[in-house]
């Protein structure tokens, strides 16, 4: 490895300690959205435990239904909260991309998240049958969020070794998720298409160290060799991936099921910035 390509890995390197990938402090929420997300964790906290879920039978009884759009964009709201109501998540990889998402995906992960196959916390309260609903109801939000047009600006990885990542996509990730990372449904394998880098990172490392248990065991074995280079060199050639350009959204699209709804992440305004720092307080004329 000569003296550039060193300098490339070690700058990958660095972006895995970017404060973005650590463990967020948990936002101050104020308002009626404070009240709706505490009430979602209690109701979530008192659920009575009971019998682990069969993920893989839930999902055949919700794939088989047929999908009602508009009681989708109503269920929806309640997706909203966190992932905006484009779907189109942050660019920082707090929250995913889902708008374009294959349905049987959605389907998928929501049902191992309510089957305890998936840990994600933050999620869980939403994805309760008390909230979310019923099969119908995921059937129906599952379609609506796949019909949602995607976003051409999300979050991008630094560019520093996309040659790099194309080899390892097309020799590790093609076979499974496509070659421009559309996925497959009848797998259920997901799209990766315009997905924010961070949050891509941040799922490769769940997967490899076992945090996240759904994973497809084939994915575990194809990442374990992967050093901290390979893997910001491939997800950076990953979220520049581009979806079809009939699952893009024109520029300035906003969803007009939901005109009245406030857009900053998590109905929380962003922080003013900071005031200017003063000039320093000259000292006494000698």
């Amino acid at each position: 490895m000569d003296r550039t390509d060193t300098k490339k890995t070690e700058q990958c390197i660095r972006l895995t300690r970017l404060p973005c990938l650590q463990p967020q402090p948990r936002p101050r929420w104020q308002g009626p959205l404070a009240s709706l997300l505490i009430g979602l964790c209690l109701s979530a906290a008192q659920v009575i435990a009971g019998p682990p879920a069969d993920a893989a039978e839930d999902y055949e009884s919700v794939i088989v239904l047929t999908p009602n759009i508009d009681n989708g964009r109503r269920v929806y709201l309640v997706c909203a909260v966190c992932h905006g109501p484009e779907g189109w998540g942050t660019p920082d990889g707090t929250y995913p991309q889902i708008a374009g998402q294959l349905r049987e995906v959605i389907i998928k992960q929501l049902e191992d998240i309510r089957a305890g196959n998936r840990d994600n916390p933050l999620m869980y309260p939403f994805a309760l049958t008390r909230i979310l609903g019923g099969p119908q109801n995921l059937a129906d939000v599952a379609a609506y969020v796949e019909t949602l047009p995607m976003t051409p600006h999300n979050g991008l990885g630094p560019g520093v070794d996309l040659e790099l990542g194309e080899r390892l996509y097309a020799d590790n990730c093609a076979d499974c998720h496509g070659e421009r990372g559309e996925g497959n449904p009848g797998k259920r394998i997901p799209a990766l298409a315009g997905q924010h880098f961070i949050y891509l990172v941040r799922q490769f490392e769940a997967i490899r160290n076992g945090r996240r248990k759904n994973a497809n065991s084939e994915m575990v074995k194809q990442i374990a060799g992967f050093n901290q280079g390979e893997e910001m060199a491939v997800l950076d050639y990953v979220s520049r991936l581009r979806p079809p350009p009939e699952k893009m959204a024109a520029e300035g699209w906003l969803n007009p099921d939901f005109p009245n709804f406030v857009r900053e992440p998590l109905g929380v305004p962003p922080l003013p910035p900071a005031p200017p720092v003063p000039p320093p307080t000259p000292g006494p004329i000698p």
